[in-house]
């Protein structure tokens, strides 16, 4: 009987598929989501098999390809593929990729790409599997006309389309651009969401175009786009009433900022349904947030970047009938002080996810604080070119383990014994961006790190005092660390390459006291590192690279050192390891 109970017992531990997909899905849902299921998926056939229906994006690069029949027969649920890493011929990938069937496949990601794949879209396109409704091409290196028509031709279905800041656009292919914008207005029907920013042939008519002819647009970027005019844009809106999120800088940074007239805010207030509302570079005027706060639109994020012309008057009015902000940025607002940020947080900002509180130069502890005692949900700070100071006479000193992302970037009176302070309240850091905060030293570096165990990126980039990040820590899910223009030596890379092992980038850009042995005890402990950045370090040798690539198979980034000959040989040579090399 005792056996029998002990066997019954037993085989109630073992679960149905469907109740351990439910518990698999609770921790997809967390930002660890891979690490879980890579845990989980080495424990048992049937774990592995649940873990393997849950993965829905596959990030392809160079090292991946002799793999992906596998990994495609693995993952059968698919729903994005991200190429940005991959360096290789785009084309053939796309070709290769075309081959299999995909039941699920929504989204492809092309960013950071020298160029648009043509061939190898119309390929990917053709087979029966494809039906991507996402194509997102951010920072490729030089875009052009005809790649335009190429999208409108291969995907007609797209509902989201990412073409933002490539790095060049040739003036002599300007009306090509034009041409293909406008295709694509007319053939992508049931396009959503367009973000064209940095693209600086966009021009009035264009816009009002697009906005006539994409009749289900919802969200529409364009930053950076210095033809569009006031009246342009307000005609646009007028064919478009239905946009639920639009984000504007109609201008470069050397033109003055553009008035808004009344017509503009009749236009823009007529956006009931409007959630996002992103002004770049504009002169906004109170009773333009008076306006718009008299519809009481469903604002879920607002951002006044570098906006002028508007008082502390405007600002309440218009969060006094928003009062279900999840994001909120106001970088450049001169005229804030402590006691506005008080008192804002206390009345309006209960749901805030996100503050960005930047270069309001009078802004000290006192907001930081009061965000964290008035804003139960806040995950996100950022307040850099500002006051912050702490000490043990401040007056707020409630820990919240909710927020993860504090940047106090370019705070040069920021010292060691502030920042101590500040993160026995932030105990749970994710990421710390202390970048250009002059005078911070390795004492309150390794108070840090000994305090925010789950620490996942830090910035330390441009502190000319960090020479070590102390002895006395532990941070085993640390990932980024940016040593940018510091004064580390080889004993630091020593005690780093122990203590972080599972650090996955490594900037260490114009660092002048490593040397090859530092940075070998790095790539030998830190067993999944994939970048490192070693330009400008005079000291480490060209012969370390091979050493490198071969001892550390995880790496896929090397920024060399001066001395390194980077001809295309050597480029094609550790490219076949998977490793892209560059100066």
């Amino acid at each position: 009987m005792k056996r029998q109970r002990s066997s019954c017992s037993e085989s109630n531990l073992d679960l149905a598929d469907d109740c351990w997909e439910l518990v698999f899905r609770f921790l997809n849902e967390d930002e660890d989501c891979h690490r879980h299921l890579k845990s989980l998926s080495v424990v048992s056939k049937q774990l592995l098999s649940i873990t393997n229906r849950l993965r829905f994006s596959l990030k392809i690069c160079y090292q991946t390809l002799p793999f992906l029949p596998r990994l495609f027969q693995r993952f059968t649920k698919l729903t994005s593929l991200d190429l940005t890493c991959f360096h290789g011929d785009l084309n053939a990938l796309l070709y290769q990729i075309s081959c299999f069937r995909f039941n699920h496949l929504t989204s492809l990601n092309l960013s950071n790409q020298p160029t648009i794949p043509a061939d190898g879209l119309q390929a990917f396109s053709q087979s029966s599997s494809s039906s991507i409704t996402t194509l997102i091409c951010s920072r490729i290196k030089i875009l052009y006309g005809s790649d335009l028509h190429v999208i409108a031709d291969c995907f007609p279905l797209l509902e989201e389309l990412d073409l933002s800041h490539p790095s060049t656009i040739r003036m002599h292919d300007y009306n090509n651009l034009l041409n293909g914008i406008e295709t694509l207005s007319v053939s992508l029907v049931k396009l959503r969401k367009i973000n064209l920013s940095s693209h600086p042939y966009i021009n009035d008519q264009l816009l009002y175009h697009l906005f006539k002819n994409c009749k289900h647009l919802k969200e529409a970027i364009m930053l950076s786009s210095y033809q569009l005019t006031v009246a342009g844009i307000t005609s646009a809106l007028s064919q478009r009433p239905t946009l639920t999120s639009l984000s504007l800088s109609p201008f470069s940074s050397y033109i003055d900022k553009l008035s808004v007239t009344s017509h503009f805010i009749d236009s823009l207030v007529g956006f009931k349904g409007l959630t996002c509302l992103h002004l770049w570079r504009w002169h906004v005027p109170d009773n333009l947030l008076s306006s718009i706060a008299m519809e009481s639109p469903p604002l879920r994020r607002l951002v006044l970047q570098s906006c002028t012309g508007y008082t502390y008057s405007g600002l309440f009015n218009l969060l006094s009938k928003c009062r279900r902000l999840l994001h909120l940025g106001i970088r450049n607002a001169n005229f804030l002080c402590d006691h506005h940020v008080a008192e804002l947080s206390s009345l309006f900002l209960a749901h805030l996810v996100s503050i960005d509180l930047s270069s309001c130069v009078m802004l000290t502890e006192s907001s930081l604080f009061a965000l964290n005692r008035n804003c139960p949900s806040l995950a996100k700070i950022i307040m850099e070119f500002s006051h912050v100071l702490y000490s043990n006479s401040s007056m707020d000193s409630v820990v919240n383990p909710q927020l993860k992302y504090l940047s106090l970037a370019n705070n040069f009176c920021l010292e060691n014994h502030n920042i101590i302070m500040l993160v026995s309240i932030f105990s749970n850091l994710h990421l710390l961006d202390l970048s250009a905060c002059i005078s911070i030293s390795e004492e309150g570096i390794g108070q840090i790190l000994s305090r925010c165990c789950n620490i996942r990126e830090l910035n330390l980039a441009d502190c000319p005092n960090v020479k070590s990040l102390g002895i006395n820590f532990e941070v085993p899910k640390l990932e980024v660390l940016n040593l940018t223009m510091t004064i580390v030596d080889d004993e630091a890379l020593c005690v780093i390459s122990k203590r972080c092992p599972g650090l996955l980038q490594l900037l260490l850009t114009n660092c002048k006291n490593i040397t090859d042995n530092g940075v070998m005890q790095v790539v030998k402990n830190c067993t999944q590192l994939r970048e490192i950045n070693l330009q400008l370090c005079h000291q480490v040798h060209a012969k370390v690279i091979d050493s490198m690539v071969f001892l550390r198979p995880s790496l896929r980034k090397i920024t060399a050192p001066p001395d390194f000959p980077l001809s295309d040989k050597y480029r094609k040579h550790f490219l076949r390891h998977g490793c892209l090399l560059e100066h």
